[in-house]
């Protein structure tokens, strides 16, 4: 879908609203240029397109096509392509939206060829276009003018994604666990988000290159290339941010694991004391409790009673206890003998 299209000469727009293909392929061998731009077309848009400005087939190929990073493409014919990756925050999803714009760039036009909600253009062209001593530079002018636009909607991106890392971050350093599925999400929009951002470092530079722009232009362009190192540099911490609490939020799980086992440790002693303790008492009044006759005719009064039942509960409890005392000693561990301090005078006491 052709969005809007016109032709700039002298620094002006020569006519109100967009221009038809034909008429703006036929202005192509006049004085200025022609910015032509595209909002995801059809092949056949493209194909007419093509046509109309002889562009490469290879060129129109890598148009339709989604990019994962950022590159430039210079073909035999003077024709430039150069494919920038847009991002856009959505507040209500809390995600990062991407898009692309394809642009073809040669003396006499430009073509950009959106791809995605986060790829507007018109605000970059209406700013233009309020620059008439910046469109008089001619066609490179217009790439300016798209590369400030997407550079500076990068920075909105990066103050949402600290945000997000802001309270993943507070949560984690409190001692609470946080959702690792949430710090695995931003980690991978923010590697995402950096392979939108760093490659672009690359084609920004090559417009820095003596030849490559026109020199009315260039500190336009020069600002732009220390907005996006700037931008490359905030996301390339984040990344080594989130990883630094990836591996905070997995030791925290870890202690929280440890603190939850060293309790069920607690609750076992517990039960494995009570049970030593029960287990020689059941023994004895199970073995009293049998109907054995020499049982039934020893236990004649009070004192027999007390002499097998018990003391037979009370002596197990009391050998139980000497040996639970002496494992203990067992298990502790020596104290060293100290190595310094002030010399023994015993020796010396005893000869006075």
């Amino acid at each position: 879908m052709i969005v809007d299209c016109a032709h700039y000469r002298a620094g002006r727009r020569q006519h109100e609203g967009p221009m038809a293909l034909e008429q703006a392929a036929a202005h192509c061998a006049e004085d200025g240029f022609i910015w032509l731009g595209l909002f995801e077309p059809t092949a056949e848009e493209l194909a007419q397109v093509r046509a109309s400005f002889g562009l490469h087939e290879l060129a129109v190929e890598d148009a339709q096509a989604l990019h994962l990073r950022p590159k430039a493409e210079q073909y035999e014919d003077g024709t430039e392509l150069i494919i920038l990756r847009t991002a856009r925050y959505d507040d209500a999803r809390e995600e990062v939206d991407t898009g692309e714009i394809s642009i073809f760039l040669a003396e006499h036009f430009v073509i950009t060829v959106r791809q995605g909600i986060a790829s507007e253009l018109a605000g970059a062209r209406c700013r233009l276009e309020r620059r008439p001593e910046l469109l008089r530079t001619g066609s490179a002018s217009t790439l300016w003018a798209i590369l400030d636009q997407v550079v500076d909607g990068y920075s909105p991106v990066v103050t949402e994604l600290e945000r997000d890392i802001e309270e993943i971050e507070a949560t984690v350093f409190s001692g609470a666990i946080a959702p690792t599925e949430r710090i695995y999400f931003l980690r991978r929009e923010a590697t995402d988000f950096y392979r939108v951002v760093h490659p672009l470092l690359a084609v920004v530079g090559r417009r820095l290159q003596p030849g490559k722009t026109p020199t009315e232009i260039l500190p336009y362009f020069r600002d732009v290339h220390d907005h996006l190192m700037l931008a490359n540099e905030e996301v390339a911490a984040q990344r080594d941010l989130l990883a630094t609490i990836l591996e905070a939020n997995i030791a925290v799980i870890s202690m929280e694991q440890n603190k939850i086992n060293l309790r069920q440790s607690a609750t076992m002693e517990r039960l494995t004391v009570v049970a030593t303790v029960f287990l020689p008492l059941s023994f004895v009044v199970g073995f009293f409790g049998q109907n054995f006759g020499w049982l039934v005719n020893h236990i004649t009064g009070f004192a027999e009673f007390l002499a097998l039942s018990i003391c037979g509960l009370v002596l197990p409890c009391v050998v139980l206890s000497v040996w639970l005392r002496r494992q203990r000693r067992a298990a502790a561990p020596a104290v060293p003998a100290p190595t310094g301090g002030a010399p023994d005078t015993s020796a010396a006491s005893a000869g006075r």
